[in-house]
């Protein structure tokens, strides 16, 4: 993403949230300010209508499971859509679940054509997505269905699909006892709020916008993920050397150049979710991003783990590197190494595959005191050079969070902008420009 694009886009998004925080003051579900009307969707504006979906689409349910065989399928043919291939408003076909044309010429009447929408009819409801012309001829699955808008803008109708006012519409009228199936009766007779023609088309841009910019983040963090493995892979074996450094390295057992603590679990007795004690880190549930979260506490303290500790899990899975963000009590299933400085750390996150081969135990993996100890580290003979090397990997983990917090902030303001925009308590265009 370039800086410009992406600022740009970032622009965008600041004016219609401002907007956005401006006029839900305005607009509060107990109020009906000048210009606005109560409907069965809410408050919108009195330009605006609220009409059932079945007046603006038509609707087509995916083939019966008699008309599409597990056998039928086959690999990099047409492919079939389901539920789980729509995801965040995009289709993501899977190889393994596509048809022939022999398949496709039967089961024509499924095939998708652009302007349509595909949505998820099973499990998770708010899955769908336009049917663009790279779609063209792919397959309606049996747990999917066709709408076809008739005088909606698809891209609109798709954003009004996809929000949280007509999810929770959907799941009330929908039947199933286990699990939620969305039939065309349901989807038919769901009111939904319609602006203009062209009103539909500003509110599904902005949003796109939005999307975009949300989607660029995802590659420049991806990117900036794949320049860091490739620098740990080089700074870490010495095969790159930072400017200064000439020093030797060396191989070490890890038991040698750190302090090991193995965790031991207390008594459940004391454990209590009420914050006496310290917080009780046994494995991966008490991590999340590579740091502590308080879960359970232990008022008995058998192994203290301190602020800044990396953490390792000796349970499956095995060898998954943390941090401690405070002070802990060291469950069983992970071990605290001390080391001088940060270099420790990104060396054994740089290690975490190889940690497979000393896996041992018959019901899950594990490893113990002895595999941590012996476990080999190679290293500068310099800590001068190991601290060098840890600061460049760390402000690379620190570029890479601060993109992700962007990321995040984009999402609820997306969240937020669906809100306003979809309830008209943001105009994009304005209503004597909608009414023209």
């Amino acid at each position: 993403m370039s800086e410009r694009s992406g600022g740009m886009k970032e622009q965008a998004v600041r004016e219609v949230s401002a907007g956005y925080w401006i006029e839900a003051r305005a607009v509060s579900a107990e109020d009906v300010p000048p210009g606005y009307k109560r409907t069965e969707v809410g408050v919108i504006p009195e330009d605006w209508q609220a009409e059932r979906l079945g007046l603006h689409a038509s609707f087509r349910t995916g083939p019966f499971g008699s008309s599409l065989h597990q056998s039928d399928y086959k690999k990099n043919g047409t492919p079939v859509i389901n539920p789980m291939h729509i995801v965040d408003g995009t289709l993501r076909p899977s190889s393994e679940m596509s048809v022939d044309n022999v398949i496709c010429k039967r089961l024509s009447e499924f095939r998708f054509r652009p302007g349509e929408i595909v949505i998820g009819r099973r499990g998770e409801i708010g899955r769908c997505a336009v049917i663009k012309d790279i779609h063209t001829g792919w397959l309606c699955g049996t747990g999917s269905m066709i709408i076809r808008p008739i005088d909606v803008v698809p891209e609109y109708l798709q954003r009004v699909l996809s929000s949280r006012k007509a999810i929770e519409s959907i799941e009330n009228s929908s039947v199933g006892s286990t699990m939620i199936n969305l039939n065309q009766g349901s989807l038919s007779s769901l009111v939904i709020p319609l602006p203009s023609n062209p009103e539909q088309h500003a509110i599904a841009t902005a949003l796109s916008d939005v999307d975009e910019l949300i989607a660029s983040l995802d590659r420049l963090i991806a990117k900036k993920h794949a320049i860091k493995q490739a620098a740990m892979q080089q700074l870490l074996t010495g095969q790159t050397r930072l400017p200064g450094f000439t020093g030797e390295w060396q191989t070490r057992r890890l038991e040698d150049v750190a302090e090991i603590v193995m965790g031991q679990s207390p008594s459940s007795f004391y454990y209590n979710i009420y914050g006496h004690g310290l917080p009780l880190i046994q494995g991966n549930a008490d991590v999340h991003e590579r740091k502590t979260i308080k879960r359970i506490f232990t008022s008995q303290i058998t192994k203290r783990g301190l602020r800044g500790d990396v953490l390792m899990s000796v349970r499956a899975p095995v060898g998954e590197i943390s941090r401690t963000a405070f002070d802990v009590c060291l469950g069983r299933g992970v071990c605290a190494i001390r080391f001088p400085n940060n270099f420790m750390y990104h060396f054994l996150i740089h290690l975490e595959p190889s940690w497979a081969r000393y896996s041992s135990g018959s019901t899950f993996d594990s490893i113990n005191s002895n595999d941590v100890g012996n476990m080999e580290i190679t290293l500068p003979t310099c800590p001068n050079e190991q601290t060098a090397i840890a600061t460049v990997l760390s402000d690379m983990d620190s570029e890479i969070e601060a993109l992700e917090h962007r990321r995040e902030k984009t999402r609820q303001i997306k969240q937020g902008m669906m809100q306003q925009l979809l309830t008209g308590r943001v105009r994009l265009v304005a209503p004597e420009e909608a009414a023209a």
